[in-house]
Parts: C-alpha cells; sequence; structure tokens
C-alpha cells in the first residue's frame, strides 16, 4: 500500500493547452532578459518550461535533471524557433516523464530531446527572421507610415502594438501545433499550409516594398539642356516615358549593394549619401 500510494504521488500530471499556452508567454515575455553568452536564451527557455516540467516530475532528482536538459545552450527566433520548440518540448518532456514513472524504456533520452531542439532552432530561427523582422514588421510600418506623415501618434504606436500582438498569436499557435503533434513537429515547417503561408508572405512583403519605394523614395532630376534653341527638362522627359525610374533605380542600387557587399546598412547609407551630394553638386539631381 506504502509503495503504490508512493507510485501515485510521482505519476506525471497531464499536460493541458493552458499549460502550453502558459509556458510560451513565459518564453515570449522572458525571451531577452536572462540571456547569456554561456548559454544564450536557455535561461529564458527553462523559465518558460518549469511549470510544466514541475507538473511532470515529482521526484526532486528527476526534476533536476529535467531542469538541466533544459538549460543546455539554445538560441533561436522568437515566434517561429521559440513557439514550436517550446511546445514540442513540453510534449517531449511529457513522453518522458510517462517512461521514467512506468518504468520502460526510455527512448526519450537527453541527447534526443537536446539534438532535436537544437536541429530545429537554427532552421527555424532562419524562417522567423525573414518572415517577421523581415517582413510583417516593414507591413505594418508601410501602413502606419501615412499617419506618421501627418504627425499622428497612431504612426508609432500601430506598428509597435500589432506586431507585438501578431507575435503573441503567431507563437501560441506554433507551441499548440508543436504540441499537439508531438515529435511529427518537425515536418510542421514542411506542411503545405505553413509554406504556402510563408510563399503569400513573402510576395505580400515584396508588395509592401514596392509600394513604400514608389510613394516614399522621392528623387527627381533638376538636369535640363537646350538642343536647337528648345529647352529640355530631363524629369519632365522621364515623367513621360518612365515614371518613378529615379526612385526605382536608387532603390535597386542599394539592393546589388546588399547583395554584392552583404547587409551592411551604415556603409550603404554613407555610400548613398555621397553619391548623392556629388550628383547634386554637378546639378544632375
Amino acid at each position: 500500500m506504502t509503495e503504490m500510494i508512493k507510485s501515485n504521488a510521482y505519476q506525471p500530471e497531464e499536460i493541458t493547452k493552458k499549460d502550453v499556452t502558459k509556458a510560451y508567454l513565459r518564453w515570449h515575455f522572458a525571451n531577452e532578459i536572462p540571456h547569456s553568452f554561456e548559454r544564450y536564451l536557455a535561461p529564458s527557455l527553462l523559465y518558460a518550461m518549469m511549470p510544466v516540467l514541475r507538473k511532470l516530475y515529482k521526484d526532486d532528482d528527476q526534476l533536476k535533471a529535467a531542469y538541466k536538459r533544459q538549460l543546455l545552450f539554445f538560441n533561436t527566433q522568437l515566434t517561429w524557433g521559440g513557439g514550436v520548440i517550446t511546445g514540442l518540448m513540453s510534449s517531449m518532456e511529457q513522453e518522458r516523464a510517462e517512461e521514467e514513472y512506468n518504468n520502460k524504456e526510455i527512448i526519450m533520452q537527453d541527447d534526443l530531446l537536446y539534438n532535436t531542439k537544437a536541429g530545429l532552432m537554427g532552421a527555424l530561427a532562419g524562417i522567423g527572421d525573414a518572415i517577421d523582422s523581415g517582413t510583417i514588421q516593414y507591413i505594418f510600418i508601410a501602413i502606419a507610415v501615412p499617419w506618421a506623415q501627418q504627425g499622428s501618434a497612431l504612426g508609432a504606436l500601430f506598428p509597435f502594438i500589432f506586431f507585438g500582438l501578431y507575435q503573441v498569436f503567431v507563437g501560441l499557435f506554433f507551441a499548440h501545433q508543436a504540441f499537439k503533434m508531438g515529435r511529427n513537429a518537425t515536418s510542421l515547417m514542411q506542411s503545405s499550409g505553413v509554406q504556402k503561408a510563408i510563399e503569400m508572405l513573402s510576395i505580400l512583403g515584396l508588395y509592401m516594398m514596392g509600394i513604400l519605394a514608389g510613394n516614399y523614395v522621392k528623387v527627381s532630376s533638376a538636369l535640363s539642356f537646350k538642343i536647337s534653341g528648345r529647352e529640355f527638362v530631363l524629369q519632365e522627359l522621364l515623367d513621360k516615358i518612365v515614371p518613378g525610374i529615379l526612385p526605382l533605380a536608387v532603390v535597386m542600387g542599394v539592393y546589388w549593394y546588399y547583395n554584392k557587399k552583404g547587409l551592411k546598412v551604415t556603409q550603404a547609407l554613407l555610400w548613398l549619401t555621397l553619391l548623392l551630394i556629388v550628383l547634386a553638386t554637378l546639378g544632375i539631381l
């Protein structure tokens, strides 16, 4: 009877959707706070997983071992990487706890948990950075630019608030999906739905960048010349033949520079400023 009572006392509790939500929100809001050079974001992940691990491991030694597993080096993007891995680790730790409680062969070895996490964190970070920081963020900024130009505080607040809300909801979605799929979550990014979403967002991001470039990059030529006594203004000719060609040339020039030299924003701005000063001095722009 004593062993049965002890066994029941050590039985893992069921991890619910609410637990996964709590785990992701803890990760989301603690993401960069305990950042360290030795472990990077691992303390944030451990903080997120602590309520889940406490429900799974009632034995102190098992709980300590689980803490150590989740405190190994970890670094990924907030929502795509953090969401998937938080949900996946909750699922895998739940399987591990059941194996230990039932004295089964341990399939969820420490190496399997960490290698799964390590294999996903870099790939998901690349996707997340490209979609969130490189696309979605600028869509919200593009929407808010006209309000900012009119002096409205909404121009500054809208991208900040809505991008933050977007990240919370997207991260929660991935966390719940990964927990539901378990080890199959490694194929989540390859699913047709996610791939279509990535492709649509990429196209939308390019479209919004085109709108921003066309409306807010202002470059015009001051060059004029006379032929047979008739004055020709270069900008008027360009507007009739290829409107917006100069702003497009500037944008494509910066794009070409990034492709050749890498994303060296400060250098690109300095070279662009110098070029524009020279062309303005010569009376071309």
